[in-house]
């Protein structure tokens, strides 16, 4: 199967590949190792521009004595608030480099969470992207005294602005290059006196209830989480990766700028979040490392394109992910693999499976990685028959991203693999809660004493409210939160997100909350995939006027029970769902129902839509 997947280019690597104790120390080794070798790329206006290391260092070390030259103290907090674009990661390093703590914020946030985010970091100076960002600092600038200065990445429609407390990104170049000109080592000194033990970045969790809480990592925890992602789904300076998550999310921040900048992986940056499908197929990244929901969204294209193919086109697909789907059993089972199944997979490969692939744009990829939610084991099934290895890794903002990971040569769908080698993990025997300890693990909480000592015992076991298995062989598979598991009227105990993630395979249907606790039957809240959705209806010729309109037509509201038709088939009868509803809203990152991350807030939606719930009952 190796030769198939060449699993042999998915192997460990134990050494350290970039010397240094701390983020800055890293960076510095990193810039003067690699030099002239291109570390980012960025699609602006239909051409892409390329910083290599030695570029980076540059641009890094005048950002970072422009700071100083404004009176930036070690340990004093910086927030940035911005998509995910290349001046974010240089604006951290610089930070990082000035001994400064960093912090991110979601580019979705209102004002008021601006505000909040600000103050409870103690921010002293703020990067913010564009006019559209600055005007939710303005707002709450005057809330905010310890904010002294804003510096705005992109100041287009911004030249007629006149405020002493705001600067363009290249006026704070320029006041570094006049300050390195008088103290030519300043940025250096600083960087080398940065501690391991320092605070380096808060990473705040979205959290589906109460307010976000700043998970504090330290300097050595980043640096030992990088190596220790290397262990698990090693790349090197070969790999293509597209850097399009947000970067404020310790998924992207973790395992897409601090492990490439590791490795030194190269990073390509979509142009913005619409852009992403056709910045996918031209970056063909060679490691690529998604949540669940891209994962799902390329799969229910691919179920469009086929279904608009001509008859010979389909039969032609679906011989060959037959194929595919033996050789995947084969695989998970430990099976060999025949060679008469192996020229089949070839032929496969020809048909169809390569055009599936590069209409989703991993024809390169070495592995896929997928993360940060659970996803459904039928996923899984169906990117290894296509003949990419499907990861799946499992941890938090907590454990500083990956806790454990599904090894290449022993995939099991619908298990999160066994503890990576780097940190230890266990299940409470009263519990079954997973617990990790290991050096990657936070911190605690900024201000917040109390819950960290909720978290974080006095053995330094994080408990982290998952609830699990693990199988003999070490595998540990998540049965769900521990605040979410469903107690039905009748005594049973059922795993909503068992039943959600196989709804979200259906390519109709992109979140699902399922409700039941304490009631005689399931339910089920559904948001469905506007674009897959309007284009049923256009192709059946149902008529409707808006979104609303749309997830009330008879046939869409057909189809979705069709969907959970198949679902329950899975599950026993006290398991299964009885009645739904659609959202009639197009939610957005930034309504009130969904995390940055784009999940449904379980208990805000079952609060803000308790009527209708009750209606089903």
């Amino acid at each position: 199967m190796s030769n198939l997947w060449n699993l042999e280019n998915i192997r460990a690597q134990h050494d350290i590949v970039m010397p240094g104790e701390t983020i800055p120390a890293v960076f510095w080794n990193a810039v003067n190792r690699r030099t002239n070798q291109v570390w980012m790329r960025q699609k602006k206006f239909g051409i892409w521009r390329s910083w290599n290391w030695t570029q980076t260092g540059d641009a890094v070390r005048e950002l970072a004595a422009g700071l100083i030259s404004l009176g930036f103290a070690r340990g004093e907090c910086v927030s940035i608030l911005s998509n995910t674009v290349i001046e974010w990661v240089l604006a951290d390093l610089a930070v990082l480099s000035c001994g400064g703590v960093c912090s991110g914020i979601y580019p979705t946030d209102a004002a008021s969470q601006v505000h909040y985010l600000c103050e409870d970091s103690r921010t002293s100076l703020l990067f913010v992207e564009d006019d559209e960002q600055l005007d939710k600092a303005l707002e709450v600038r005057p809330q905010l005294p310890l904010l002294r200065k804003i510096i705005v990445f992109d100041m287009k429609g911004l030249r007629e602005l006149a405020d002493p407390g705001v600067i363009g990104l290249g006026d704070l170049q320029t006041l570094g290059r006049a300050y390195l000109a008088q103290h030519p080592d300043a940025v250096q000194m600083r960087a080398a006196a940065c501690q391991p033990e320092d605070l380096a970045i808060l990473v705040y969790t979205s959290g589906t209830t109460g307010k976000p809480k700043g998970a504090m990592h330290s300097q050595r925890g980043l640096v030992f989480s990088a190596r220790g992602l290397n262990t698990l789904v090693a790349q090197d300076e070969r790999d293509e990766r597209m850097c399009f998550l947000p970067l404020c999310h310790i998924a992207e921040r973790m395992g897409g700028e601090y492990f490439s900048l590791y490795t030194g992986a190269r990073l390509n940056f979509v142009e913005n979040p619409e852009t992403i499908p056709e910045n996918v197929r031209e970056i063909a990244p060679t490691v690529f490392t998604a949540v669940p929901r891209v994962w799902e969204k390329f799969y229910s294209g691919v179920m469009i394109a086929l279904k608009e193919s001509t008859w010979l086109q389909q039969a032609a697909y679906a011989w060959s992910i037959g194929v595919g789907t033996r050789i995947a059993d084969r695989v998970i089972a430990g099976q060999p693999v025949s060679t008469t199944l192996k020229i089949k997979f070839t032929l496969a490969r020809w048909l169809a499976l390569n055009n599936a692939r590069k209409l989703i744009g991993i024809h390169r990829a070495r592995f896929c990685v997928t993360g940060a939610a659970p996803i459904s084991p039928e996923l899984v099934r169906w990117y290894m028959a296509l003949g990419v290895p499907m990861l799946e890794v499992w941890g938090m903002t907590e454990t500083c991203g990956a806790a454990t990971g599904v090894p290449a040569n022993r995939m099991k769908p619908g298990s999160i693999g066994p503890a990576a080698s780097f940190n230890e993990i266990r299940l409470d025997p009263a519990t079954g809660e997973i617990l990790v300890r290991g050096s990657n693990v936070f911190m605690g909480y900024l201000n917040l004493p109390d819950k960290t000592a909720e978290t974080l015992d006095a053995d330094g076991w994080l408990h982290t409210g998952d609830v699990g298995v693990v199988d003999r062989d070490g595998f540990y598979r998540i049965t769900d939160r521990m605040k979410d598991i469903i107690i039905t009227a009748g005594g049973k105990n059922v795993t909503p997100s068992e039943l959600e993630n196989e709804l979200k395979f259906s390519p109709y249907i992109t979140d699902a909350v399922v409700i039941g606790d304490k009631r005689a039957y399931l339910t089920v809240i559904i948001m469905v995939d506007h674009e897959n959705i309007e284009k049923f209806a256009q192709d059946a010729d149902i008529p409707f006027s808006n979104y609303a309109s749309l997830t009330r037509a008879t046939e869409v509201q057909e189809l979705i029970q069709s969907e959970i038709d198949r679902v329950n088939k899975k599950f026993a009868r006290v398991e299964q769902i009885k009645k739904f509803f659609l959202l009639d809203t197009q939610l957005t990152a930034e309504d009130e129902e969904l995390t940055p991350t784009m999940k449904l807030k379980r208990k805000l939606v079952e609060k803000k839509y308790a009527t209708r719930i009750e209606a089903m009952y």
